[in-house]
């Protein structure tokens, strides 16, 4: 058997402040944005740049108790993780992007990390694995 998640649903607020976030300050990119006009919502794909694994699902809010969840999606833990090959390249860019940082970068046994906040208040792991590690984009 041979399985795999394909999407991350992301709850937001607006799909083109989303977009604008993710692809212009995260420099995502925008792998699909197609109108449903029977549910009238669009299906919003975003992606890193040279990502070939999970992509994230920006869906809007439909419903008032979804609201409740926009920006706060774990609880308050760390949600998502992006990986990179040059930390301190991507740290400076988001850094002069504006994009606030609630903890600064350290080194760990298994690499160098920093967390963010995205437009809403999720937080996320911005990392770059020690090159031994099993998730290391040099051995993906």
């Amino acid at each position: 058997m041979k399985q795999s998640i394909v999407h991350i649903a992301l709850v937001v607020n607006d799909y083109d402040e989303a977009i604008d976030f993710y692809v212009n300050k995260l420099k995502f990119e925008l792998v699909e944005d197609t109108y449903q006009p029977e549910q009238d919502k669009r299906w919003v794909v975003v992606s890193p740049p040279g990502s070939s694994g999970v992509t994230l699902l920006l869906a809007r809010a439909s419903k008032p108790e979804q609201h409740d969840f926009i920006g706060n999606q774990s609880g308050g833990r760390v949600f998502l993780f992006l990986n990179t090959d040059d930390f301190w390249r991507d740290y400076h860019r988001m850094v002069d992007e504006g994009i606030k940082f609630v903890r600064p970068p350290a080194e760990q046994d298994y690499g160098v990390v920093a967390v963010f906040e995205d437009l809403y208040g999720n937080l996320w792991d911005l990392l770059q694995l020690n090159p031994d590690h099993p998730m290391s984009i040099r051995t993906i």
